[in-house]
């Protein structure tokens, strides 16, 4: 069997560099090395893009020391136009080597500078075939506002919200307080375009608001505030369908808190005690069906490619979306893998498809 060459490309300049670091370290535990033999790229904080290890413990999640890419000195360059796939590398000292030819670049970036359609314009420009969705809908999955713009548009079901700019809050700010009175409380008020809840509050008063948008504009340069809804916190993974089929979509995890108003970094990352993933969620078969066509509408609506998670509030009658993640947290722990293996792909296989889609994918 040949083997193919995946670039697995992790790590950037986001304030989530250290969850991309993590699911770096799970891919590389389990992706199919009979398939695939691997290099490992990954990206400092500073922006370097450096050659590092195949070595899954060394970027293994651990709360006593995050993980993080360290700049060893070497930098590796991308083709130098679209008639060749060919990676090559530079040593710290200076002497530069071919990496060989690349069939696919894995872009496990979370965040800005990589999940938002910046990485993937790079990709496009140099002509290497990747995993995941294209610019336009890394683009508006990233972007909080576009993205329940464009669900709307599609007659998907969001929390109602507010946007708004440190200037407008400046300078309108009553108009706007008026606009986030009619929301109700509680509220949360998050960035823009960040993930993994970074610089998301709770509101329970309009008086907290200036110390949350301050919290919100350290990540991004407009925020939102949106409506609190009540209801389970339930999600599904999306697949794109082959040759054209429609997106396939897993069964529904929940997201059960213990202690905690929010599923906030912390209890994501670091509390293992904070909050429990169960799936399969308890569902009637018919929320199930419900709740899988509004998450492959939404994939649809974005003009998505190879995966997704969709995030609701389901309040007992209504699917509610709260989120569309074009580049899911993906360890062997979290919900996209876990929601894939409870309908029958293992993670090994989950890695397997995705990598297969890149390559056939037209966007």
């Amino acid at each position: 069997m040949t083997t193919l060459t995946v670039a697995l490309l992790f790590g950037g300049r986001s304030s989530e560099h250290e969850i991309s670091c993590s699911t770096a370290s799970g891919v590389l535990s389990a992706i199919d090395r009979s398939k695939y033999n691997v290099i490992a790229i990954g990206i400092t904080k500073s922006g370097a893009v450096t050659l590092q290890p195949d070595d899954a413990a060394m970027f293994a999640m651990n709360p006593d020391a995050m993980p993080v890419v360290p700049d060893n000195g070497t930098r590796v360059h991308w083709p130098e136009s679209s008639t060749t796939r060919e990676l090559t590398v530079t040593d710290a000292s200076g002497v530069t080597r071919s990496l060989g030819d690349v069939d696919v670049v894995f872009p496990i970036l979370h965040g800005p500078f990589g999940e938002d359609g910046t990485v993937q314009g790079l990709l496009e420009l140099v002509g290497l075939p990747y995993v995941g969705n294209g610019v336009l809908a890394s683009a508006l999955g990233m972007d909080k506002h576009f993205a329940k713009t464009a669900l709307e548009g599609a007659g998907v079901a969001v929390a109602p919200w507010v946007t708004v700019s440190p200037y407008g809050w400046q300078q309108e700010r009553d108009r706007i307080t008026a606009d986030i009175r009619e929301l109700g409380l509680p509220l949360f008020v998050k960035p823009a375009r960040a993930g993994s809840s970074v610089g998301v509050s709770k509101v329970t008063s309009l008086d907290e608001l200036d110390a949350a948008l301050t919290v919100a504009f350290a990540e991004d340069s407009r925020a939102l505030v949106e409506a609190a809804i009540s209801g389970r916190e339930v999600e599904c993974g999306v697949l794109s369908g082959r040759g054209g089929e429609p997106p396939r979509v897993s069964v529904a995890g929940e997201i059960i808190m213990h202690g905690r108003d929010f599923y906030d970094f912390e209890a994501k990352y670091i509390d293992p005690d904070a909050a429990e993933l169960v799936c399969p969620a308890s569902l009637e078969p018919d929320e199930l069906a419900q709740m899988q066509r509004i998450a492959a509408r939404a994939f649809d609506a974005i003009g998505g490619s190879g995966l997704a998670r969709v995030d609701f509030f389901f309040t007992g009658t209504e699917f509610i979306v709260n989120e569309l993640n074009t580049m899911p947290g993906f360890t062997p722990i979290s919900m996209y893998p876990k929601c894939w293996q409870a309908s029958g792909l293992s993670y090994t296989e989950l890695i397997d498809e995705l990598i297969q889609l890149g390559l056939e994918a037209v966007r």
